[in-house]
């Protein structure tokens, strides 16, 4: 990766917090710092306080507490023109009146580059975004995702260091908006921005960021690049939130070895690790991914515990195949199998015995 990464903080939130009516915290106690060069994605339902981090990194919020720095210098009290920060938003914000190549002429003229340099500058943004050719016409003339791309310049034009986008793909089809991730982590990895990134879909950030940040309740819940995140959730509600996820509830039995025998409601045990339980008689919620379920048993530790399932549903999806189970009282736990050439369709209505090595199965909050 083109990055010259550093342990030294480049955007940092101190002890941050944000009200608006003086008695609701949006935002609690937010401590985050990120290296230059990193693009890092704020994930989170909506009214999680995602957003407004974003803003009052921007400048268009105010911090109620805490102190927000740029490369080491606080930035509370300096105004958003007075940043240097480029931004990205889902409806593009561009001029109507203005040509392509005017829209991103502007923020240059406001900084005092003379016509040429100017010039310069914005036939390299358009290339970058592959619009070179349509610095002449309108916005108006242009498709939702060549608005996109255009506002993706004119964020870039004048050279930012730091890069904030707030959903700038949400209104673009699934096709265009899976194509646009790729490009916008290209160009970012490319010039070696950084990027804060701001989404509540759970797949954007999976493919484009170096670490997420997942917000719940005005906190962040964990932060964590995407792979660690997607396989060792620190809590029910990650777990629930990145991806899919079966859950099966129950009590922990004991503990030993970095093994959590759970009894489950149904008076089944099964083994996991111990995420966060410490004790017996602890009620626990227990989390497995639908592609880490094994219903071969060959595939698995002779002594590993089965459970019984029954097959409700089987469902044909092309490169997988999905399978909906009753177990252990749950009659929505999902298997994803790969189509493969000695994969074995299972039917509705017939039993089986599934399991999983422990630690792909996390004992999670109740």
């Amino acid at each position: 990766m083109a990055r010259d990464q550093t342990n030294d903080a480049f955007v940092e939130f101190q002890r941050v917090q944000k009200s608006y009516d003086g008695e609701t915290l949006v935002v609690k106690d937010l401590n985050l710092s990120m290296p230059k060069g990193e693009f890092l994605t704020m994930l989170g339902p909506s009214g999680s306080g995602k957003t407004t981090c974003l803003m009052m990194l921007a400048g268009f919020e105010t911090a109620t507490h805490g102190e927000i720095l740029l490369d080491g210098k606080p930035i509370n009290n300096i105004p958003p023109h007075k940043r240097g920060i480029g931004m990205v938003f889902q409806n593009y914000a561009l001029f109507p009146h203005m040509t392509i190549a005017e829209n991103l002429s502007f923020p240059l003229e406001v900084r005092k580059l003379g016509k040429p340099e100017r010039e310069a500058k914005v036939k390299r943004a358009l290339d970058m975004v592959q619009m070179g050719a349509f610095g002449g016409r309108r916005p108006a003339q242009l498709s939702g995702g060549q608005q996109q791309r255009v506002a993706l310049a004119r964020a870039l034009v004048f050279e930012p260091e730091l890069v904030l986008m707030d959903e700038p793909l949400g209104a673009l089809d699934k096709q265009l908006r899976e194509h646009m991730q790729f490009e916008i982590k290209r160009i970012a990895d490319n010039l070696g921005i950084t990027v804060v990134y701001v989404t509540h879909d759970q797949t954007e950030a999976l493919t484009m960021s170096d670490r997420v940040a997942v917000f719940n309740d005005g906190r962040i819940q964990q932060l964590a690049p995407p792979d660690d995140l997607y396989e060792h959730p620190d809590n029910s509600f990650v777990a629930q939130f990145i991806g899919e996820n079966n859950t099966l509830e129950g009590t922990v039995k004991e503990i030993n070895d970095k093994i959590a025998l759970v009894q489950l409601d149904d008076g089944e045990v099964i083994d996991c690790m111990p995420v966060n339980v410490t004790k017996a008689g602890e009620r626990t919620r227990v989390s497995i991914r639908p592609e880490r379920v094994e219903t071969r048993k060959e595939r698995l530790n002779p002594d590993a515990h089965l459970l019984k399932a029954e097959v409700l549903e089987f469902i044909y999806m092309g490169d997988i195949f999905r399978t909906r189970l009753r177990v252990a009282g749950n009659d929505d736990f999902i298997v994803k199998t790969r189509n493969a050439p000695d994969t074995v369709r299972l039917t509705p209505g017939e039993t089986i015995e599934i399991g999983w090595l422990p630690e792909d199965c996390r004992a999670l909050d109740a």
